[in-house]
């Protein structure tokens, strides 16, 4: 969509993928998978098995609150019924810790860097620069939504670790390796290395 690819062919690719989804899902899942997204669609039918992390996370968010239970109070946490509190499930620990206030703090924090990351795909000159930075924004918007959607129940429980939240080192040097290439960009925006008929482009 970003390089500007025709969009009867983006059509064509959301529905192939979509029938390639049940496909996927009646031949290609092991039933451990199936369970998991069973389990997303309601965690009560195996409350101790495969629903067990996306009940325990909604109680942890849910008792925090409006302003949450204070730091390093939250009993979910502290008693271990929380699993992965320090990886996939830390923005639980901050609804919980921090209630609401801290949950949206967090997200507001998250949505200036994408702001920002944008404002430097749209104002760079180069096509590779656009395409580059808005890669990487959008891969980071990725994470984001995927994990707070896991922990609130609204998407199947996967590894996936909230970005400069997380503990792991791993996973920091790959989301600060991507920003420094999008500064780079913003650096060198002025450079027109080659000219584009994508979303971004910009008109002679």
């Amino acid at each position: 969509f970003l390089s500007g690819l025709r969009w009867h062919l983006i059509i064509a690719a959301t529905v192939f993928g979509a029938i390639g989804m049940f496909g996927l899902y009646a031949f290609g899942l092991r039933d451990y998978q199936r369970q998991r997204i069973l389990s997303f669609l309601n965690p009560d039918l195996d409350p101790m098995g495969a629903g067990y992390h996306t009940l325990q996370s909604r109680i942890a968010i849910g008792s925090g609150g409006l302003r949450g239970k204070g730091l390093g109070e939250g009993t979910q946490t502290r008693l271990e019924f929380l699993p992965e509190e320090q990886t996939d499930f830390i923005f639980t620990v901050i609804g919980e810790e921090l209630g609401l206030v801290g949950g949206v703090a967090v997200l507001a924090l998250v949505a200036a860097i994408l702001f920002m990351g944008m404002m430097i795909a749209v104002r760079s000159r180069s096509q590779f620069g656009r395409l580059a930075a808005m890669g990487v924004m959008t891969t980071f918007a990725f994470y984001v939504f995927i994990n707070t959607a896991m922990v609130m129940g609204l998407a199947p429980v996967v590894g996936v670790p909230l970005p400069l939240v997380s503990y792991g080192g791993s996973v920091m040097l790959a989301v600060m390796t991507s920003f420094a290439l999008v500064l780079s960009i913003h650096v060198n925006r002025d450079v027109d290395t080659a000219k584009g008929r994508g979303f971004f482009s910009r008109r002679n």
